[in-house]
């Protein structure tokens, strides 16, 4: 009677974690948490009538944040320039920034991403940067652009959209859903033609100045005496186009970093001009 009553107890024991004693009925599974919804970008309302929206910089008043931009560019014509060795990537400079912890948006052409899609994948897989779209052919979407050849209107849809598809194929799992127009250069008909594409688009408040440019102190000067809070900094990632760029950022990000910066992608100042809508 003994060892019965204390098998008894036992039982009891080991039941108390599921029930009242006795009553043999296990507890319900508790319900498995609820997963948070994968956030989305940023981005920024339609404009008037609807059109595309377009962001220069973010706000002045909420800390000392700038954006470096880069883009990588290359025209949809340019294949036998990069056949013959013309080089318009600049993994120096990628590997510069990874050195530095220097977060920053990357805005590519689809056939940037063509030719060089494992530096493409490597980017778009590493989260200190955000791929954004540049257009698949880096063709002007106004006439008059810096002799850029031009998109037609019903095109341009579908130049922003092949360029995702680039991207997309050479293993950018997330590209970011912001455009910058090749050369800066848009108008009303082009902001309309994107409308459906959803994408806002990325313009500039301090130029760089490193297209062509040879000399890194001329490019560091500009972009230090330029910078204001939310400051979004245009820059290139091409070693062809732009071979003093990777110099200059050495020089840029510490004496940015001097005056009390924090450097972030542009996804963070177009969340941040949200906030204070």
């Amino acid at each position: 009677m003994i060892i019965l009553l204390r098998r008894a107890a036992a039982v009891c024991a080991l039941s108390a974690v599921l029930a009242a004693c006795g009553t043999g009925r296990p507890p319900r599974a508790a319900p498995p948490p609820e997963s948070a919804p994968p956030s989305r970008p940023a981005t920024l309302a339609p404009g008037p009538a609807g059109l595309t929206p377009v962001f220069e910089h973010g706000p002045r008043t909420r800390g000392r944040t700038v954006a470096l931009t880069f883009d990588a560019d290359m025209t949809a014509g340019q294949g036998a320039r990069a056949a013959a060795g013309e080089r318009f990537d600049h993994p120096r400079l990628i590997a510069t920034l990874r050195t530095l912890k220097v977060p920053a948006t990357v805005f590519m052409t689809g056939r940037w991403a063509e030719q060089y899609p494992d530096q493409a994948r490597s980017i778009g897989r590493d989260p200190l940067f955000e791929v954004a779209n540049h257009s698949y052919s880096h063709y002007a979407y106004t006439r008059d652009c810096y002799g850029l050849p031009t998109v037609p209107e019903q095109m341009m849809r579908s130049d922003v959209e092949r360029a995702y598809a680039a991207f997309r194929k050479a293993g950018v799992v997330d590209p970011m859903p912001y455009f910058r127009f090749p050369g800066g250069c848009y108008d009303r008909r082009a902001l309309k033609a994107l409308t459906p594409t959803g994408v806002t688009a990325v313009q500039w408040d301090v130029v760089g100045g490193d297209a062509f440019e040879t000399d890194p102190d001329v490019v560091a000067r500009q972009v230090l005496g330029g910078v204001r809070p939310g400051s979004v900094v245009v820059l290139h990632c091409t070693r062809s186009a732009a071979p003093a760029t990777e110099r200059a950022v050495r020089a840029i990000v510490p004496g940015l970093r001097r005056e009390g910066y924090r450097f972030v992608k542009v996804s963070e100042l177009i969340e941040a001009v949200g906030a204070q809508l």
